[in-house]
């Protein structure tokens, strides 16, 4: 074999490109050169990145491209959380990965409070993956035509599009929108316990061409449709979008507690009026008045500690942070709830494989198959102990003082 410093060199010179490693050496190896290299070309001493325990091949075969090392993110842990779910009952130790001081020990409290007030009910109202073309046509006749065909044809684009994949389920194409001779038909799957993006896009290619062979039998092939790109924005795919905010993707979840007044003041040292006029005015109007799209104080938070803990693909915090917080005085007490429409999650695929993101899985019993609306449940609940912490400590005055305590 030859010498590390040579190979280097003929990267360096172009010889060889980066990717080509990996079938020239191990992957262990190939990883180790290309770390030399950006070393030489960055003149930087990589004395951290080289440690990790992830397998380099699988990681490379699925996970990612021109490896040179791994990144360690601090993983904390908030409660026991007692969750009251379908899907995920009893109480749940949260893996948190943040870099974010105070922000562990926020959802902590958040949890010992929910925990001691009989737990929080949770739900997943709606679980798709959706993906939406752009396809083009000669005019807004023939625009009109296409959306007449896909809808009158859903059925036969359903069994082309499942002949993809063992798992995905196309449950319906809607809306269809059409912008001047423009459609944007929005497919909508389930996924099960794979978050799904893949499978769908995978899918909704194949549609798009039997659609295409399709229309150019209808009337003698005068109709002539394009697939332009086969994501059009409407999906919307990691971003903030308000279709995703009201027709929902991925995972929408609602989580829910009730507290008395007397436990109000006794965990958060504050009152259920307080909390409720923080909410109006910081969630809702401070929120309308910017044009958020986030009802919220900081769902992005704890969505973001759990996607990276999970292997989730943290592009989908964007979405996770969208959703509608609501605390409500009652007789004796607060309502509290969350909602969040679009939570894209999944046990299986993608980085759930890692093995320091499936250990995390493992630790609250969402590894692997059939568990990803469990995993959903206590998504929801966390951020349901986030935000009421957080949302306590803004009504009691105590934000800047926890931080400040805390050496943050």
């Amino acid at each position: 074999m030859e010498d590390i410093t040579k190979i280097v060199e003929k990267l360096k010179n172009k010889e060889i490109k980066p990717y080509q490693l990996d079938n020239m050496f191990d992957s262990k190896k190939s990883v180790e050169i290309r770390r030399k290299y950006i070393e030489s070309l960055t003149d930087t001493a990589f004395k951290h990145i080289d440690k990790y325990s992830i397998n380099e091949k699988e990681a490379m075969e699925k996970n990612i491209e021109n490896m040179i090392g791994a990144v360690q993110i601090p993983l904390g842990f908030a409660g026991p959380l007692k969750i009251n779910g379908k899907y995920a009952n009893g109480e749940y130790y949260i893996p948190l990965a943040t870099t974010e001081g105070a922000l562990v020990a926020s959802v902590n409290r958040g949890c010992g409070i929910i925990t001691k007030c009989g737990g929080c009910t949770v739900r997943v109202v709606d679980d798709k993956m959706t993906r939406a073309p752009v396809i083009k046509t000669n005019s807004i006749i023939d625009a009109i035509k296409l959306k007449e065909w896909i809808e009158n044809n859903f059925q036969k684009i359903k069994e082309v599009a499942e002949t993809t994949t063992k798992h995905g389920k196309l449950i319906s194409i809607n809306p269809i929108i059409i912008v001047g001779r423009y459609v944007y038909p929005r497919f909508t799957y389930k996924t099960g316990d794979a978050m799904g993006m893949n499978m769908v896009t995978i899918a909704t290619e194949k549609a798009c061409n039997f659609i295409e062979n399709e229309m150019k039998k209808e009337e003698n092939g005068s109709i002539k449709v394009h697939t332009v790109a086969l994501s059009g924005n409407v999906c919307t795919d990691k971003k903030p979008a308000g279709i995703n905010l009201i027709e929902g993707r991925g995972k929408t979840i609602i989580a829910e507690v009730f507290l008395k007044e007397e436990e109000i003041k006794k965990y958060l040292k504050t009152t259920s009026k307080a909390i409720e006029q923080v909410n109006m005015y910081k969630n809702f109007i401070g929120s309308a008045i910017s044009n958020s799209m986030g009802f919220n104080a900081h769902y992005a938070n704890i969505i973001g500690a759990l996607f990276l803990a999970t292997g989730q693909d943290e592009a989908h915090i964007v979405e996770g942070s969208m959703g509608i917080t609501v605390a409500e005085c009652v007789d004796d007490g607060l309502y509290f709830s969350v909602t969040l429409p679009d939570v894209p999650i999944g046990t299986v695929g993608g980085g759930t494989r890692v093995e320091t993101q499936k250990e995390c899985l493992e630790m609250i019993g969402c590894r692997g198959g059939d568990k990803a609306l469990k995993f959903a449940e206590i998504v929801g609940g966390a951020v349901l102990a986030g935000e009421l912490s957080l949302m306590g400590a803004l009504a009691a005055g105590h934000l800047a003082k926890a931080h400040s305590e805390l050496g943050r």
